[in-house]
């Protein structure tokens, strides 16, 4: 399977993407994680990235598309499937993901997109600033983040619903909750003749 998991942050894209990377064995790439180490190490990407990061800010499309490429293309684990979790974020990094697959492993099988309630995201974020010392997990970083993926990121469910490939997901509830109705969905993408009666 190919997947991409969409939705804002402090929707539970993490939590949920570990459970599908374990059960379908597919690796859940979280361009979070990649910045997160980059700049962990100092390196010259993750100098680039920190200060966008760090105001809450969308990571400029050529530096996001560099370092996804190099996991996609230069990784075996790759090559069975993956589950992209915070990429793409914007209409031409959803565009040029497309290309990159037609040369590469194939097309997408399905984009799972996490429909939460703003105020249980900030919740949510509130809760893991202080379980985590996150430092750009502050209410107003978290504001301006939901902003940002409302104006940049949002549009991506019309270009994947156009495709026929958004499946959403009611991400209210217990994280159980919400894996099981993502499985669900996911047997449904694999197994259509099953719901077809097939």
């Amino acid at each position: 399977m190919r997947l991409v998991l969409l939705g804002p942050p402090g929707s539970g894209k993490g939590t949920q993407g570990a459970r599908i990377s374990a059960r379908h064995g597919i690796p859940a790439i979280s361009t979070g994680q990649l910045f997160d180490r980059q700049i962990a190490a100092g390196t010259p990407l993750g100098r680039r990235a920190e200060r966008y990061v760090r105001a809450g800010e969308l990571v400029p499309d050529e530096i996001v598309l560099d370092i996804v490429g190099e996991r996609l293309e230069g990784s075996v684990d790759c090559a069975v499937g993956f589950l992209l979790d915070g990429f793409p974020r914007t209409f031409p990094q959803a565009e040029a993901l497309d290309r990159m697959l037609a040369v590469t492993c194939g097309p997408l099988d399905a984009v799972i997109d996490l429909d939460v309630d703003i105020d249980e995201v900030l919740d949510r974020i509130r809760r893991r600033a202080r379980l985590e010392d996150r430092l750009d997990d502050t209410e107003d970083t978290a504001r301006r983040r939901m902003k940002v993926f409302a104006e940049e990121t949002a549009p991506l469910r019309r270009y994947y619903q156009q495709a026929g490939l958004l499946r959403t997901i009611d991400g209210a509830g217990s994280p159980d909750e919400v894996a099981e109705r993502i499985e669900a969905v996911l047997a449904d993408v694999t197994h259509p003749e099953l719901r077809l009666g097939g």
